[in-house]
């Protein structure tokens, strides 16, 4: 299975399935000499981590990390950066009943047909569980970009509930259990979710990521367009089915002289009256805040019963049973801010090598 990589300059490969002895990643490309302890890493898993409220899985893992290599002495070396984060609350008996049957909106039938072969348990290598790795190589990537480039991300809806964005505080999202700005809506969203978890079900959610102090100038025209890469990064994320940048689709409303983000003079300096374009123009940063939102599928394993086949083409129906969240959405706000600061990372030593 090729696939597993990410990146330029700065690059990572993840290894390991959900149900295996351990996840883990290897990060080439981080510069020598940069301040990083385990505890660096591990204060962002923490964040994504399970089990940390009844609306995400009650999967009990730690989530501990540890660094194998590329680290002496508090500092990296420049070689490459080994991560291991074991798994040690895997319960694959509770997927015994459901080994030979396709999941429906898993991807369970498409890895068997490309595989031939695959983990069941789990999923394997399309577990959410992968993404911890991502958090974890995003706590590098921010130490590439030191104090001045900050990547935060909020959930903005779960269902058809949105939040009001006059509402909008950023102090709001680490006070509640979903990463939501909007004080008024967490407690219409635990009503929500309580009874959606109850019903058996699931639900989809759009998570929006703000990136401030980036800029002018990461990403290059044509293939390598930083909004490019980070739509490809956010679209890499399990269940992610859509991604926007600045205005996004709501553009195709937008006239022309609507839609044009104005210039103006503002201390001497080049600025903006608006940022339709989310802080990219011709693939590069103009020194905007960059805004991408992604909207999450609900969760494909469910109580309720559904149609499908088993993998010797037989109909049948399925209830998949287990530990899992009623929302996947919740849990991709540390991962999708994750995958930005790997772009910017990325794109911070590019812009180095050519035009520093």
């Amino acid at each position: 299975m090729s696939g597993n990589s990410f990146g330029h300059l700065f690059k990572f490969i993840t290894y390991g399935e959900s149900h295996g002895p351990a996840i883990g990643c290897v990060i080439d490309g981080t510069p020598p000499n940069i301040n990083l302890t385990e505890e660096d890493i591990q204060i962002w898993l923490d964040k994504r981590k399970p089990g940390q409220s009844r609306f995400t899985t009650q999967r009990n893992e730690a989530d501990q990390v540890s660094i194998l290599s590329g680290v002496f002495n508090g500092k990296t070396t420049g070689t490459p950066i080994s991560l291991m984060i074991k798994n040690t609350d895997h319960r694959s008996k509770d997927y015994d009943d459901i080994k030979d049957l396709y999941r429906p909106g898993h991807a369970d039938y498409t890895y068997h047909q490309k595989y031939g072969n695959r983990d069941y348990r789990g999923s394997g290598r399309a577990s959410a569980r992968e993404t911890a790795n991502r958090v974890a190589v995003g706590a590098i990537a921010r130490k590439i970009l030191g104090n001045n480039i900050k990547v935060q991300g909020a959930l903005i809806q779960i269902g058809p509930n949105k939040i009001n964005r006059d509402n909008w505080n950023w102090d709001e999202v680490n006070k509640n259990d979903f990463w939501c700005p909007d004080q008024e809506q967490v407690g219409k969203w635990e009503n929500y979710l309580d009874s959606v978890r109850k019903s058996g079900s699931s639900i989809g959610a759009i998570i929006e990521i703000k990136a401030t102090g980036v800029p002018v100038g990461y990403g290059s025209p044509v293939y390598d367009k930083i909004d490019a890469d980070i739509a490809k990064a956010l679209m890499s994320i399990n269940a992610v089915k859509g991604v926007e940048i600045g205005a996004g689709f709501g553009a195709a409303e937008l006239s022309g002289e609507e839609n044009a983000d104005e210039m103006f003079v503002q201390e001497n300096q080049p600025a903006f009256q608006s940022n339709n374009a989310g802080g990219i123009i011709g693939g590069i940063s103009t020194g905007q805040d960059i805004i991408a939102r992604f909207a999450v599928k609900p969760t494909s394993s469910i109580l309720n019963v559904r149609k499908t086949i088993t993998t010797s083409g037989l109909e049948t129906e399925i209830s998949t049973k287990g530990r899992h969240d009623p929302c996947v959405g919740i849990r991709g706000v540390p991962v999708g801010e994750a995958m930005v600061a790997c772009v910017l990372a990325d794109h911070m030593l590019r812009h180095k090598a050519q035009c520093e």
